[in-house]
């Protein structure tokens, strides 16, 4: 696909955004871990967001796992999150023997540099590296040679019922293809425990032209504060080809430290509170 046609795909997500800022149903939506959307919170000063998940990838010539997949989060004053996320990867490919080892290290630092309050507009910038770790994986076949620096910028804005979390980026990658990523979260709160969401998110590369367009659901539990279920399951909207996904999931935990930060009389911090769900 060439750049030009990507356009017909971001007119589509600019008129379902469009379309979410002015709908009439209650909705509620939240970016960040089970989704690929991250939205502007962060954990708070010297508070700690653990999220530990199984994520598997299924495409139809290979499976590539997360088990597990090790999200760090911790909090630097009430604006500044410090990320670090890695994963050991299971890779099985037909015909061959299953691969074990290290994936990329994902050291990142997110800063929300506008909040207008808990229903006004948050921005956040979240700039990320994705660097290969000095050991075999690349020559196994594990990670990819190339390595990349991605700026993203995260939104989320409330409007009246409607909470929306947008994301807009681009990665900057050395021996590989640039690309463009974007990502919009929808959700409701069932119960104080229970919420569900859907994403959409796109990831494309420019020289070749590939595009990974992936709907999904999710939902988060919360098991006992500050401990929350994650789950989350998908697939790409594209048919389906080698480089693209039939299926891709998240099912994981998350964890808000320390407890007393979390008090359970006050409002849930992780849904819905603009200093508190991070990446």
């Amino acid at each position: 696909m060439s750049i030009v046609d990507l356009k017909p795909i971001l007119r589509k997500l600019i008129l379902s955004v469009l379309s979410v800022l002015f709908a009439a149903a209650s909705a509620f939506a939240q970016g960040g871990p089970p989704y690929y959307t991250n939205d502007p919170g962060t954990p708070g000063h010297l508070n700690w967001e653990i999220n530990l998940a199984y994520m598997p990838f299924f495409y139809s010539n290979q499976s590539v796992s997360h088990t597990p997949d090790v999200d760090i989060n911790f909090g630097l004053g009430d604006r500044i999150q410090l990320t670090y996320e890695n994963a050991w990867l299971r890779v099985q490919n037909p015909g061959s023997a299953t691969k074990f080892g290290l994936g990329q290290s994902n050291p990142g630092m997110k800063w929300r540099f506008y909040d207008a309050g808990e229903n006004g507009l948050a921005v956040s910038v979240f700039p990320q590296l994705f660097l290969n770790n000095p050991n075999d994986a690349v020559r196994r076949g594990i990670t990819p040679a190339s390595e990349g620096f991605l700026l993203p910028f995260e939104f989320s804005k409330k409007f009246g019922p409607v909470d929306v979390d947008y994301e807009i980026g681009y990665q900057f990658v050395r021996k590989g293809s640039n690309s463009l990523l974007t990502g919009l979260v929808l959700g409701h709160d069932l119960t104080p425990k229970f919420e569900v969401d859907m994403e959409f998110y796109y990831q494309g590369t420019f020289r070749p032209s590939e595009n990974q367009p992936t709907l999904d659901f999710g939902a988060r539990y919360k098991i006992h504060r500050p401990v929350i279920l994650l789950l989350m399951a998908g697939r790409s909207l594209s048919p389906t080809r080698s480089n693209q996904s039939y299926f891709v999931g998240y099912f994981g935990l998350q964890f808000l430290l320390p407890p007393k930060s979390y008090n359970r009389d006050e409002p849930n911090p992780e849904l819905g509170k603009p200093d508190s769900q991070s990446k």
